[in-house]
């Protein structure tokens, strides 16, 4: 008897709630180009932060603004080499000396 009171109603798909007094928040549309030539745009707040980049909604690739903003460069470190690491945790004196002590055992047949 009791789910004959919800017939006829999708729970939770439906709101009552009108948009009268409601004050939407300032927008601007910008316009993204992708590398295929796909143009899409986006509705933003006014007062956001506006992405130069954004991915296309057609084919995934990066869509750069249409007014022309540019990314920024981010600065890339270079990789780090083994070498680097090395010079990182001893000196070149240091590792001089590690070499002639493994040089001696070498040469003595005592290398592990």
């Amino acid at each position: 008897m009791a789910d004959r009171a919800l017939r006829g109603m999708g729970l939770g798909s439906k709101s009552f709630e009108d948009e009268e007094g409601i004050e939407f928040a300032a927008r601007q549309r910008l316009g993204f180009d992708c590398e295929l030539g796909h143009h899409f745009e986006l509705t933003f707040a006014v007062e956001a932060d506006l992405p130069a980049v954004w991915e296309c909604p057609r084919c995934g690739r990066e869509g750069r603004r249409t007014d022309g903003t540019q990314p920024e460069e981010k600065d890339e470190k270079p990789a780090r080499t083994h070498w680097d690491m090395l010079i990182e945790r001893r000196s070149i004196s240091d590792l001089e000396e590690l070499l002639q002590e493994r040089l001696e055992l070498l040469r003595k047949d005592q290398l592990p």
